[in-house]
């Protein structure tokens, strides 16, 4: 039986990773950080029904000791880096803490890796938006990177690490650069949940308006559940590489609140407002990704669509505020 180490298990993508592994017949370990909310740290491996199939270590990616125990402990067979401060607006606030935990905190990782479990495979959770203010009008591999944001800046500092603990000692170390993805799973914070959750309490008369900053910025929007796939797919392969992983489809923020809010019947116009004070200090405003890398070297494909993602995040949020409303 495999055994896989997970950083970031109680995120959306450890989450939907732990339960991929686990069909596969993987044993799943995942790194926990401490934190006072530990009555919930668990909440979407509940979701998915597989909290107690997974064994949970306590560590922090800022902490090479508490690293190094693990892979001695676990040892595992491969180690997927997803643990961040993943939330780009919050990396302005606090660009000491996302710099050490995205982007030094991935060579805490790798540096155990090598130390304790160098035949391990190893995948760094990339990101698109370490293109931030685009180079070229689709965004592959060969694609110059412009970040602009501090978590973009730490994020492009763990992907360059990967790629060197790769070519100076033999690592078999994969990036995954990402394209924005989402699901039920997503965290309140990211736009768009916030819209599916807001489009939710709208329909239920819990709310009137969903207040929100820039509606014209694009992204190229897939399901957390089909990247996942790809992941586990890049360390399959005999030779280690980068990929970006993307639909190819990009849609504004303003069409993601008309896709959304027409699903339960209702206008966006009438219920969106935009607030200056929630706009980015620097905008990315366009990312469409070119994944032919990943479709022909690992024959991965995103199967589900964009307004099958909506449909089914806007019911989750509607089951969620029918429970709490009962309860």
């Amino acid at each position: 039986m495999p055994t896989a180490l997970i950083t970031g298990i109680t995120g959306q993508d450890g989450a939907y990773l732990s339960q991929l592994l686990l069909e596969k017949g993987y044993r799943v370990v995942g790194l926990l950080r401490r934190s006072a909310s530990a009555d919930v740290i668990g909440e979407r491996l509940r979701w998915l029904g597989i909290l107690d199939q997974v064994e949970l270590v306590d560590g922090n990616l800022t902490d090479l000791s508490s690293l190094i125990r693990i892979m001695e402990t676990v040892k595992p067979d491969e180690i997927y880096n997803l643990a961040a401060q993943s939330f780009v607006a919050a990396s302005w606030q606090q660009p000491l803490l996302t710099g050490s935990v995205t982007g030094v905190g991935a060579v805490n990782v790798l540096e155990a890796v090598r130390i304790v479990r160098s035949d391990a495979r190893f995948y760094q959770a990339s990101s698109s938006e370490m293109f931030g203010l685009i180079q070229e009008p689709v965004q592959n591999e060969k694609t110059p990177f412009y970040p602009r944001s501090p978590y973009a800046v730490a994020k492009l500092y763990a992907h360059w690490m990967t790629v060197n603990y790769r070519e100076s000692f033999g690592m078999h170390a994969s990036s995954g650069i990402l394209f924005n993805h989402e699901s039920p799973l997503r965290g309140i914070e990211f736009v768009t949940r916030k819209v599916t959750d807001g489009v939710a309490r709208i329909k239920l008369g819990l709310a009137t308006q969903l207040p929100l900053g820039n509606l014209d910025a694009t992204r190229d929007w897939g399901h957390a559940r089909d990247y996942v796939r790809a992941m586990h797919l890049m360390l399959q392969q005999e030779t280690p590489d980068d990929y970006v992983v993307a639909t190819g489809r990009t849609t504004s923020i303003r069409d993601f609140c008309r896709i959304a809010f027409s699903y339960v019947g209702l206008n966006f116009e009438d219920h969106v407002v935009t607030r200056s004070d929630l706009l980015r200090p620097a905008e990315v405003q366009v990312l469409l990704g070119d994944a032919d890398k990943a479709r022909s070297a690992l024959d991965w494909a995103p199967s589900v669509t964009l307004e099958e993602m909506i449909a089914e995040m806007i019911e989750a949020d509607l089951a969620r505020h029918r429970a709490q409303s009962r309860s």
